[in-house]
């Protein structure tokens, strides 16, 4: 349905605009002065960093790649999220949420992924040979997302501020475990014995008070630079401290040179089906977290322009998608961890948006630069990123309260929270269903968001 189409339809009357709050420095549009253009970037930068490179590395450890091999997804992982970044933000025609909007692969695909990967190697098929059945299978299935962002304007009335909502507030909930895993030291820090001790939670402490006082302050400036200053800080204590290996450096090399299609292209059909329902799943992903980079920026949540620019960042996300596999690297779709780094520092400018591009790109290039961003202490991560995803569940509890809250809506709200973190918190409970639901309803923020829909369509509303 084109945007034309629906325009011929009535509409409702759209509710009146939200004055602007004080929350936001720089709003969608402006422009900030390149020094502060550029610390905001690398604020953006430093908060996906992680979320980026993360399942790369765990789908190359997974399949036993070789390091070379595995270096060069990562380093194309960051490049193409640039690239991705770059037209989600600077929106060319329909392709685009034309926001401050970053992409990365989403965790849920590591599951459909790791599997199909480990199956055509112990059935006899080389590593390399299974990343191009990989790669083909995200490609074919990148349409989906083109397809049915076409199709969001008919949703509306599924699609509504409870249901996005329910998903923005599922998104920053489920990542408060990783946020607070992160702080005790990660899961290295849980195989030597040094999980949750007082040194790491004294650096994960540190950055998080030194965050908030930033934050609070009066000085523009300063809040601007917040997390970018509480990292810093936490960085150079834990250098201090004899917590970082510059070593590990110099085993990278120091340039990446992006080689399309560099393992082939194939397609199975038997992998076809998980990875294509994943992009149903990530569309609703997909639509939270952009509704969530609406209300931060103080944005609307609802209407035409939102929805405009919901249907952009799902297209985009399919055309994203396949230049990913065309570069060796997974599906990408918009991130929310960003979230809450515009909340925080009050920067929605999607102009900001080309640096944090820019950026990505180059660490993709240089994977000696990138390093300096792995060998961070998760302990220093950890402080930065808990309030970022707390950030992102207030956003979503702020839509879900921008309407009135009756008895079904309440039922609607209880049941999805309660089945998404369900999931979340006890994922063995799908361990006994066919592989076909275990693939769907594997993550927590799909699960709660099936059921809000499926629970906003099936419920009769009151009088």
């Amino acid at each position: 349905m084109t945007e034309s189409t629906v325009a011929t339809h009535p509409q409702p009357e759209p509710p009146p605009p939200q004055p602007p709050t004080d929350d936001v420095i720089f709003r969608l549009d402006d422009r900030p002065k390149l020094w502060q253009a550029i610390v905001a970037a690398l604020q953006h930068v430093t908060a996906v960093f992680v979320g980026i490179i993360t399942p790369p590395l765990l789908i190359s450890q997974a399949l036993g790649l070789e390091l070379g091999d595995s270096v060069h997804i990562v380093g194309m992982s960051l490049a193409v999220s640039g690239i991705a970044t770059f037209i989600q933000c600077r929106r060319f025609g329909p392709v685009g949420s034309g926001m401050l909007s970053i992409q990365g692969t989403s965790f849920t695909f590591l599951g459909p992924i790791i599997a199909s990967g480990t199956a055509m190697i112990e059935g006899g098929m080389p590593a390399t040979g299974a990343l191009g059945v990989i790669f083909g299978v995200c490609l074919l299935g990148s349409p989906i997302e083109m397809i049915l962002s076409r199709f969001l304007g008919q949703a509306r009335k599924i699609i509504t501020p409870t249901v996005t909502g329910i998903v923005v507030t599922l998104i920053g909930l489920t990542l408060v475990k990783v946020g607070m895993t992160t702080m005790a030291g990660g899961f290295a820090a849980m195989a030597d014995g040094t999980f949750a001790s007082l040194e790491n939670l004294g650096l994960a402490g540190m950055v998080l008070l030194i965050i908030v006082v930033l934050n609070r302050s009066s000085n523009p400036y300063l809040r601007m630079s917040s997390i970018i200053v509480g990292l810093a800080a936490g960085y150079a204590v834990a250098a201090f401290l004899g917590r970082i290996d510059f070593s590990s450096l110099g085993e990278l090399s120091f340039f990446a040179v992006p080689m399309p299609l560099k393992y082939g292209i194939g397609f199975d059909w038997s992998f076809f089906l998980p990875i294509a329902l994943l992009y149903l799943v990530t569309t609703i992903e997909t639509i939270g977290d952009t509704t969530a980079t609406s209300a931060v920026s103080d944005e609307p949540v609802e209407g035409p322009l939102y929805m405009r620019r919901i249907k952009g960042a799902v297209l985009g996300d399919g055309v994203n998608s396949a230049i990913a596999a065309i570069f060796n690297t997974f599906p990408n779709t918009t991130f929310s961890q960003n979230n809450g780094v515009i909340q925080l520092t009050g920067v929605a400018s999607r102009y900001v948006g080309y640096y944090i591009a820019g950026f990505l790109f180059l660490l993709g290039l240089f994977p000696v630069v990138g390093g300096v961003f792995q060998i961070m202490p998760q302990p220093v991560l950890g402080g930065a990123t808990i309030i970022m995803f707390g950030s992102v569940a207030a956003a979503g509890i702020r839509i879900i309260a921008s309407h009135p809250i009756d008895r079904r809506a309440m039922l609607i709200i209880a049941i999805s929270l309660a089945m998404g973190l369900g999931i979340t918190f006890v994922p063995e409970v799908l361990d006994h269903l066919p592989p076909f639901f275990k693939n769907m309803f594997q993550s927590g923020i799909a699960t709660g968001g099936l059921f809000a829909i499926v629970l906003n369509v099936a419920l009769p509303k009151g009088p």
